[in-house]
């Protein structure tokens, strides 16, 4: 195993060729206030694998690859089981 970060999150579009959008989500309490906080971040990641949208995935730290482009996707956690009639507008 070598030391580079892994990050979980969750695979909000695949519309590029070889690279997902995935927004990484953390919840921490803040340090003051003492309420808890979310924070998001969205980053792009090669993936080689063809994720869909709504997957769990674990993302690596790698080499720039693009301009904006710096995480590999990794493996899928959890696949996101869609039905049919799931996305069509009513």
């Amino acid at each position: 195993m070598n030391n580079r970060r892994r990050m979980t999150g969750v695979v909000t579009s695949n519309k590029m060729t070889k690279t997902v959008v995935v927004e990484i989500t953390r919840k921490y309490r803040h340090p003051l206030y003492k309420k808890v906080v979310f924070s998001s971040m969205r980053v792009k990641a090669h993936d080689e694998i063809g994720c869909q949208i709504g997957d769990e995935v674990r993302i690596v730290e790698s080499r720039p690859l693009s301009r904006e482009k710096r995480w590999a996707v990794e493996s899928v956690v959890k696949r996101e089981v869609r039905t049919a009639d799931q996305g069509v507008g009513e």
